[in-house]
């Protein structure tokens, strides 16, 4: 038997003549932890799509060699059945089933012509054991959080006798727990000897669990590195993922005084009517013309949901008390559409969900925001909304075939680089990004923190909301700590380190 689980060989894949893998080959040793990294569109999540049978055979040029046979892959059930499974960032479950039934779904255990129930209850049991899961099996998915959901995926997986993985960023909506847990997980599999292929943008985490990491570039390979015979460096992953090196990843910015003030929420408190509980306590914060200002804090201490509330409450909360004011001026915000007219945008930690008509193109998703500016008689300028659409698409390098391009069909910095585009041209003066590197390369979030760097250069005042602790330590000028739904801490970014934002993070 070859030491080789998977073998794929000159894969070439294109959308419109635009390519997306170019003779792309790597190899996975049966067993192994094998990472796979690259900017985004590089090509990774369209390789594994390829293995997975969801780009069919035929829609692609190359061999999939995978335990010695040469694979036609023509539905994801076809590369089932050859004992691989992939599992999506995007998680592919029925929220309003338990998981016992999750985790059978489409192979249910029968007896006879009907599902034998308590079977399935058992063997669910013993599968969520082995992805240490420690839940009653007839709980609903949707009542679990995204950590043990994402282990409900991987049981599924076991249950179909999976022998090699897919993870396609596993640990991108997880917070630090969750991940270590995971990531502890996968090579406990691996022990057992199931093969895995970790798509990741999160390079600590790389180092950590790799046997080997290739690297794509512009869906080429660059690279394949043996990361048990030698020490891996981020910075030697860095320049094969970028062709340069990039030796501080926060790009440095020339610190001037701030301005004026341009937004203070004072006493802010906001009750949840479906928790029946306060969400966010008496929060007041300032922030300044010309300033980055970091909002930090352990998942569920309500930043979030602090920066919904200020942006028009689209979700529904109770403003029980509290004041917003820009620019000195008291401002009540009964929706999204009067907080934008007074100068504030807000782009969303979901950008699939919230931020972005995937369906649409890129040219809609851009002007959607601020159609007004190019209304007249309530008629839309169609060339002028092209030639702003083209001119984001330029500034930020926005890679696409065309504006006219579905936003779905681009990569997740792609997506990111249109959400931002849609709120800079409704042309605020106070940017919220709420997790505005989550899931993207190293090479889109230099230039996410450049672009940053440039509009507060401007005159923007922006808060970034990030889970990112090296992030916010790494941008901002000063930081709040938040902590169950308060305000525990407000720090510099001279006299803030690691040790002393955790400190207050923890405080309840």
């Amino acid at each position: 038997m070859s030491e080789y689980i998977l073998e794929m060989k000159n894969i070439t894949k294109d959308f419109s003549g635009v390519l997306a893998l170019n003779h792309v080959s790597f190899k996975v040793k049966r067993g192994e932890i094998h990472c796979l990294v690259g900017e985004n569109g590089a090509g990774k999540s369209t390789l594994m799509k390829i293995l997975s049978g969801v780009y069919h055979y035929g829609t692609y040029s190359g061999d999939i060699i995978y335990n010695g046979e040469i694979q036609q892959f023509r539905s994801i059930s076809d590369s089932e059945k050859k004992g691989i499974a992939i599992i999506y960032q995007e998680l592919a479950l029925i929220p309003e089933l338990s998981i016992y039934e999750n985790i059978f779904f489409g192979h249910e255990i029968l007896n006879k012509k009907a599902i034998d129930w308590n079977e399935t209850i058992v063997k669910a049991s013993e599968i969520l054991k082995k992805v240490r899961l420690d839940v009653d099996p007839s709980i609903k998915v949707k009542n679990l959080g995204v950590g043990n959901q994402q282990l409900v995926e991987i049981a599924k997986a076991l249950s179909q006798n999976v022998e090699l993985l897919i993870l396609d960023e596993p640990t991108a909506a997880l917070n630090e727990e969750d991940s270590r847990n995971l990531l502890g997980l996968i090579q406990e599999l691996k022990n057992q000897g199931v093969t895995c292929i970790m798509i990741s943008h999160k390079l600590k985490e790389i180092i950590e669990i790799a046997d080997t990491i290739t690297v794509l570039r512009d869906g080429a390979t660059i690279c394949s590195i043996n990361a048990n015979e030698k020490a891996v460096t981020e910075a030697e992953i860095i320049k094969n993922m970028v062709g340069r090196e990039i030796e501080n990843i926060y790009p440095k910015r020339e610190k001037k005084e701030p301005g004026d003030i341009s937004l203070e929420v004072k006493d802010w408190t906001v009750e949840d009517p479906v928790k029946g509980r306060e969400i966010l306590q008496d929060i007041s914060i300032k922030v300044r013309q010309g300033e980055i200002v970091g909002i930090q804090g352990l998942m569920g201490a309500g930043r979030t949901e602090f920066a919904m509330s200020l942006f028009g409450n689209p979700t529904g909360y109770r403003i029980k008390s509290g004041e917003i004011y820009i620019n000195g001026k008291m401002k009540k915000f009964k929706n999204p559409k009067i907080a934008i007219k007074s100068g504030l945008a807000y782009v969303s930690e979901d950008r699939k969900r919230n931020g972005l008509i995937l369906i649409q193109d890129i040219k809609y998703n851009t002007t959607i925001a601020n159609l007004e500016e190019l209304t007249e008689k309530l008629v839309i300028n169609e060339n002028e909304e092209i030639n702003v659409a083209n001119s984001y698409k330029n500034s930020l390098k926005i890679k696409c075939a065309s504006i006219l391009q579905k936003v779905g069909n681009l990569s997740g910095g792609n997506q990111q680089k249109v959400q931002i585009a849609k709120w800079m041209f409704s042309k605020p003066q106070i940017l919220i990004l709420d997790e505005p590197t989550r899931g993207i390369d190293v090479g889109a979030k230099y230039e996410i923190y450049t672009l940053m760097n440039q509009l507060v250069k401007e005159g923007m005042s922006i808060i970034m909301i990030s889970s990112e602790l090296p992030e916010v330590l790494g941008m901002s000028d000063r930081i709040y700590v938040m902590s169950s739904g308060r305000i525990v801490g407000e720090i510099t970014a001279e006299e803030a380190n690691e040790r002393k934002v955790m400190s207050m993070a923890v405080k309840s």
